[in-house]
């Protein structure tokens, strides 16, 4: 699962930065993480607790910092996720797919190879080796509906860098 937008909720920070005339800053993004404020997107803790209820594990690939790392495990445990590990972005490395590839062999995460029977996020790049590139391939985005779940996020994402059409 991804972390913002998609077991967080940080509509909050984007209301914050709206009502000053402000955009998104690194500064601010990180002061907004160690306040540890971010409440659970609707649905979140309860869907974590069921896969945990079935027997799941819950890994929670972020691209926040990993310096703020410690602040987001603490939000969302302090809002009722519960998960086994999450990974944080390692010296400016945007790309998951490592972290991904981490989770399903077991390395470095504290936990045995999983088989990831469901990806979860609010951006296309939330699920392995995909791009807003798919788009032009259909059979790419055939896993949406099955074993990938995109939420919506109307506020931010890579489809921003989009061509107007």
């Amino acid at each position: 699962m991804d972390a913002d937008e998609t077991t967080l909720d940080n509509s909050t920070y984007q209301l914050r930065r709206n009502g000053q005339n402000q955009g998104y800053s690194s500064e601010s993004w990180a002061a907004w993480a160690r306040e540890k404020a971010a409440p659970a997107t609707p649905g979140a803790a309860e869907f974590t607790r069921l896969v945990h209820e079935l027997g799941g594990r819950v890994a929670i690939v972020t691209n926040r910092d990993e310096d703020v790392c410690p602040d987001t495990r603490e939000n969302l445990r302090q809002v009722g996720i519960a998960f086994e590990v999450v990974l944080c972005r390692v010296q400016g490395q945007s790309d998951k797919n490592p972290r991904f590839a981490a989770v399903q062999a077991g390395t470095g995460t504290g936990l045995p190879p999983l088989k990831i029977l469901m990806w979860v996020g609010d951006n296309i790049q939330d699920f392995p080796r995909l791009s807003q590139d798919a788009r032009a391939q259909p059979s790419a985005l055939e896993a949406f509906g099955r074993s990938y779940v995109i939420l919506p996020n109307p506020m931010y994402g890579s489809w921003e860098r989009l061509p107007v059409q």
